[in-house]
This record gives C-alpha cells, structure tokens and sequence, in this order.
C-alpha cells in the first residue's frame, strides 16, 4: 500500500499546500489502491483520471483551500464531462455537460474530481446496487452491504481509495453508508451546502453533503462546500475555516439527550448496546446524559408525503413507458406520490410544522441529541433490504431507515461518528444531532466526542 494513502485529508493537503507532494502523487497513489482492492469492493465504478490529471496541472493549485486534493463524486451529481448515470439503466450512458454548483465550487476550491461513487437507481435504498454497475460491498466484510444511498462514497473512504467523498442524504443516505462502513459524514443544515436546485428549489429533506474519515477530514471539506449560490433554491453566507477552526477546538457538552429508538422504531438490541456502552463513556466525562427525546410521532406523515411527491414529480408523467426500466421499489414510489390526495398534503405539511417546532424546541435544553445511526448491523449484501428475503413488500424497504427519516423531518444538523464494533469486527454509528443550524458547535462537539471514543480511522486500511 502507498504511504498516501494512510494520512490524513488535512495532512494531504498540507504536504500539497507545501510543495512536498504534487497532484500526480495523489492520483498515483490512489489509482494504485483502487487497482489493488476495488474490484473486490466496487466503489468507484467510474474513473476519471485523465481529466483529474489534466486539472491537476491547470495553474498553481498550492493556494487554493483543498490545494489540488482528489475528491470522489456521487454518481447523483454531475460532473461535467464524466459518465454519470445516477445508478440507472434510464441513464446508462448520460454524459453530463454541465457540473452540479457544488461541483464547480469544489474544483474552484482546488478539488479535484478522480472518480463517481457508486449509487443504488436515483438513490433509493439504502443497498447500495444497481444494474448499471451491480454492488458495492462493505469493506469490513465483503458480503456485508455497505450501506446506502451513498455505499460507493463510503467504501472508498474505508478501503482507502479515498480521502474526501461527497454524498446526499434524504432518509439516512449519509448517515447509514457512514455508519456500516465506520467513517464519519455531515448531514447539513438546508442552505449550508448550495446545490443544483432541479423542479424542487426550496425542498429542505434532500441534502448534499460531504464524508471523510475523522471529523477534522470533514470539517475541512465543509468549509469548501459551504457557502451562497445565486442558482440555488436555498443557500446561506458561510466563513471560510470556520468548521475547521472549530473542528480544532474540541468542546464538551454539557448536557446530552440520548434515545436508543427516537419513540419511532425498534433498534436491534446489539445495535443498542454497543451504543449503550459508547454513551456510558460520555457519562465517564461527567456529562450529564437525560434518557428522553423531542415527540416525533408525527414523523410519518411529515416525511413520507413530500418524499412520495417528489417520485412522482420527477418521474410519475413517464411512468408507463419506464416500468421496464425502473427497479420496483422506485416505481412504489412514484405511484404512491401520484395516489396522494390534498387532504394528505394538507396533513402532512401541517406535521411538518409540528416536528420541526417540537425538535427546536425540545433542542433549547440539550446541546446535543444522540441516537443511532442505524437499527441494525450491516446485512448481506444480497439482500434488497433487510426482510426481503422474509417476504416483506417493497412498501417496507425504508421502514427501517424510520431513525434517521425522524432526523431528516426536524432539518436538525447531523454528524454521524463510529462508535464502536459488533464481535465480528462491523462498524456501529450514531447520529450526533445538533441545535437547528448548529454547525458551529456541533462540529466542536463531535470533535471532542470523538477523542473519547477513540475510533481509529484507519484501522482497515492498515
């Protein structure tokens, strides 16, 4: 393995900003470790190299923030030039001309795009598969999923063929993939992170957002997707290096809520005590931990609707002429988005209302809220989703994603942080939550969190 390939994000970019490692250094070491384990893996499906390479030369890199760093993509995201199918046969061969606006602001911020992470059809599910491509197995244990929709970002951080990935999130896309992989990532808060705003500009459940290894790697690549777009829905005013100035300065909460369940779901009860045993750690730091958790029991309502009208929105005009194409769970999807009537919309937005004030709320008295970031250890990759086998309709492929679909519906900030590991060596996560456009803290507190935890990002790849 290549002496790269072990450092850090930050430590990359300084020996970048230094003059002691060119681009061609970093894409060598990487396209070396992608040829040694991902055909096993199969993060990466679609490499770039040649146009990194040529970016990599186009003027004096050293002065930008990511200083000519490789970033991996989501296969969601456009990327000018690069095959980008977004995990579907309906785009096989789709060759965007256009970059996504967090594209163009990584490459403005010196990033440099190597490569497209792999993705389940339009990033439903959270296996990451397709037919374009197939699976994307967890590092940890081949025939293990690696979580999803953001698999392919994930398994490359872990397996080391990358520094910094970039993925999106509506019902835990972010958080699981992190979180069965044991890597870290920012489910942001809406208009941190401008994006494409495509037929929903003001939609605040979908989220792009970034992925490292440790959270001061995050930080980092934060501080360069962050920031207002004039093209975006939504967007808002960010300081540059002001998450990683507070990555830097690691900060102890004081009082913490702690659900194993959020009073939405049943977690599995290896899950809840590896997550019991990392919270009694905190404990150990005399912080003052509280049993309890904000009333998201109108959580149903206010996240599945717009999910279901977004489906239907965006495919449901063509779904006649694309059930041949299409994967099963996805056109559930659309035909339930297209069967929602206005008393349904009407409901659902008022629980929209009632979970984001309840959260807000409950969050003026806890610096942080924490729970799990899945409810079950990662499954065999064969599985469509955990159940599938056992007989369960497509109707419940996301039901036990309902942990992290409760957080998407309150719009809180979320870092995700491996805590721990079941006896047969596969990472568990939780969801560290902070208060409505937190980051700022958050990113201190999650810091400090990890220190006590003492994840080794690097474990695997050793």
């Amino acid at each position: 393995m290549h002496e790269l390939i072990g450092k850090s994000a930050c430590e990359i970019v300084s020996l970048l900003q230094a003059g002691e490692l060119t681009g061609d250094d970093t894409l060598d070491a990487l396209a070396a470790r992608i040829e040694e384990v991902d055909g096993d893996i199969n993060a990466l499906p679609t490499l770039c190299f040649e146009r990194a390479r040529a970016a990599a030369r186009q003027g004096d890199l050293k002065d930008t923030p990511l200083a000519g760093i490789p970033v991996a993509i989501k296969d969601l995201t456009d990327v000018a030039g690069v095959r980008t199918t977004y995990g579907s046969m309906l785009h096989e061969n789709h060759v965007p001309q256009q970059s996504d606006i967090l594209v163009e602001r990584l490459e403005a911020n010196g990033g440099i795009v190597y490569a497209k992470s792999n993705t389940p059809e339009f990033g439903t599910g959270a296996n990451t598969f397709n037919d374009v491509f197939g699976a994307t197995r967890n590092p940890y244990d081949l025939t293990r999923s690696a979580g999803g929709s953001s698999g392919g970002a994930a398994a490359a951080l872990a397996s080391g063929t990358a520094w910094l990935a970039q993925g999106s999130d509506l019902g835990g896309s972010l958080r699981t993939p992190a979180a069965f992989c044991g890597v870290t990532s920012l489910r942001p808060s809406p208009g941190l992170i401008a994006t494409n705003p495509g037929m929903q500009p003001f939609g605040v459940y979908s989220q792009k957002g970034p992925m490292a290894r440790t959270v001061a790697d995050l930080a980092l690549f934060t501080d360069v997707m962050a920031g207002p777009s004039a093209l975006a829905g939504l967007s808002k005013p960010h300081v540059f290096d002001e998450f990683g100035n507070a990555a830097a300065r690691p900060t102890k909460p004081l009082k913490i809520a702690y659900s194993e369940d959020l009073g939405v779901t049943r977690t599995s009860a290896k899950v809840a005590a590896i997550c019991t045993s990392a919270i009694a750690k905190l404990e150990q730091e005399m912080i003052a931990i509280e049993n309890t958790h904000p009333d998201l029991s109108m959580m149903h309502a206010a996240f599945e609707v717009p999910r279901a009208l977004d489906y239907a929105q965006s495919y449901g005009a063509d779904l006649n002429d694309l059930r041949d194409i299409l994967k099963p769970e996805n056109i559930w999807n659309i035909e339930k988005g297209l069967a929602i009537d206005a008393d349904e919309i009407r409901q659902s937005m008022d629980a929209q209302g009632q979970v984001f004030a309840n959260a807000s709320l409950f969050m003026q008295d806890y610096d942080l809220l924490i729970c799990p970031a899945t409810i079950l250890t990662p499954y065999p990759v064969e599985e469509r989703f955990p159940g599938f086998s056992d007989g369960l309709e497509y109707s419940e492929y996301y039901r036990w994603l309902y942990i992290c679909c409760a957080i998407t519906a309150t719009t809180l900030p979320v870092i995700t942080l491996p805590c721990g590991k079941t006896e047969s060596g596969l990472p568990i996560g939780l969801q560290i939550i902070g208060k409505p456009h937190g980051e700022l803290e958050l990113f201190a507190f999650a810091s400090y969190i990890e220190r006590v935890f003492g994840w080794d990002p690097l474990q695997l790849i050793a």
